[in-house]
């Protein structure tokens, strides 16, 4: 179906991918593993189309319909404008400022029965009528699918199409792509994990842009990632930002109740979080995780109107929302699109100090030896500039990592924050967060589909089904 010969790419004056050849055939599905920064996204941009290459792309006769399903995703408003603000999706005003997941899907699509099906077939049936501005992250990734469906794809491409998908969706997808194949589709996945669905067929290994011979996956030899070990004795100079918050309880919530239209998000919900207690918030997409998160961190204004405590203090007293954020570290993947691109990784990192999406002011002496030591500590010099958009999808996430904690703030929330990252990055900073935890009494919410990818220090749970407290343990 699809032919590459010595595939080059050069950004910036630097090669990203080098001389890459394989083939694509019909009922073929090729995973393609790598490090952060080894070029995965750019290979399919560039078999996508969207990327200036030399080398040959050959494609079958009659030409493959492809569907490419990024890692990021991307919408615009009614009036075709992409310029949205992060906290515009927790405005109940600005709920019907995009266009809904159906009306989206009629330009691909005039019968909505069909649309309905495929609605159906992603796990997407009750979002209907719901804002593009409104779903969650997981939810975006299955939209995308959706409309890879109605383009009738015979080629598909996937940027990590199993990141941000709650267990059931994982097996919805991987269901879905073996019966796909099995009809004939050729699918190509990009990922930074070892672990491969049951839908692939063949894996190839990409380092410094260079790919491996594509394998049988039963003739796969296990990838030796490198062992990732975290300086533990650098944490004891960490140093804070701000005077220490003295308080007992982090989180009070009672009866809280959020809705946008007829439409309830989170329904009822009482929940303490008491000081150094470390939380693992669970639930399916859409169940409501990033509301919840919204109004601790403060992007959400139905939060006045709510019976909620922050550090001691009933919200809506008299403190700013940056009073509130200066003692959260916060990253979740929605954040992560806001984040200005233009920036260097050095700025972007310092702008977790104030909590801005870009750094906008002038740091004195004392918050650059911040941020300098945060990127020492962390060893992220070779990162500190380069401008942020120019960065792979995990090197972002690993600087939006640092950003979360830059401040050292008591109360952490830190969503989905593994995404992106691959073997190495991912366990030092589950060891990392667990080490910090534990030595300094954080207080800490972590959000994950993923039990490896949740940090030992983590012993009690919360979870959300359809907006309502199910599990507390």
């Amino acid at each position: 179906m699809i032919d590459i010969r010595n595939l080059t790419v050069r950004l910036a004056g630097s090669v990203v991918l080098n001389q890459v050849s394989f083939s694509l055939h019909s009922g073929m599905c090729l995973a393609v593993c790598g490090p952060m920064g080894s070029g995965k996204t750019i290979l399919l941009k560039a078999l996508n189309g969207n990327l200036f290459h030399s080398g040959t792309i050959d494609f079958s006769e009659p030409r493959p319909q492809i569907g490419f399903i990024s890692r990021q995703h991307f919408f615009t408003n009614r009036s075709n404008i992409s310029s949205f603000y992060y906290q515009q999706r927790f405005n109940s005003f600005d709920a019907d400022e995009t266009r809904t997941v159906e009306e989206e899907l009629l330009d691909l699509e005039s019968d909505k029965q069909r649309i309905a099906e495929v609605l159906s077939r992603v796990g997407l049936a009750n979002s209907t009528h719901s804002g593009l501005i409104l779903l969650s992250n997981g939810e975006h990734k299955r939209f995308q699918i959706a409309k890879a469906l109605l383009r009738k794809s015979n080629l598909l491409l996937l940027d990590a199409p199993f990141t941000g998908l709650d267990a059931n969706a994982r097996i919805m997808l991987n269901s879905l792509l073996t019966e796909l194949r099995q009809q004939g589709m050729a699918i190509l996945i990009t990922t930074g994990s070892p672990e491969f669905p049951s839908v692939v067929t063949h894996t190839a290994f990409l380092h410094q842009g260079m790919l491996s011979p594509v394998t049988p996956v039963t003739h796969q030899v296990p990838i030796e990632w490198p062992a990732s070990v975290l300086e533990t004795e650098a944490l004891k100079n960490i140093p804070t930002a701000y005077p220490e918050k003295a308080f007992t309880q982090a989180v009070s919530m009672k009866d809280v109740t959020i809705r946008y239209g007829d439409k309830i998000i989170l329904d009822t919900i009482d929940w303490n979080v008491q000081k150094g207690e470390c939380w693992n918030l669970r639930g399916h997409n859409g169940s409501g995780k990033s509301t919840l998160l919204s109004l601790i961190y403060g992007d959400n204004p139905q939060a006045f109107s709510q019976d909620i405590w922050l550090f001691d203090r009933k919200k809506g007293s008299g403190e700013s929302i940056w009073d509130i954020k200066r003692h959260i570290g916060f990253i979740s993947p929605e954040l992560h699109h806001y984040m200005e691109a233009g920036s260097t990784a050095f700025d972007l990192i310092a702008s977790g100090l104030f909590d801005t999406t870009g750094l906008f002011r002038t740091l004195n002496s004392h918050e650059v030896s911040i941020v300098r030591k945060w990127i020492d500590m962390l060893q992220m010099g070779r990162y500190a500039n380069r401008y942020f958009g120019g960065l792979s999808d995990g090197e972002q996430r690993k600087i939006l990592l640092t950003r979360a904690l830059v401040k050292n703030p008591p109360l952490l929330l830190l969503d989905e924050p593994c995404q992106g990252l691959d073997e190495p990055a991912k366990q030092e900073f589950l060891q990392l967060i667990d080490s910090i935890c534990r030595q300094f009494s954080k207080t800490l919410i972590y959000v994950s589909h993923y039990d490896a990818e949740i940090p030992v220090c983590v012993n009690r749970r919360i979870t959300l089904d359809r907006g309502r407290v199910t599990e507390r343990s």
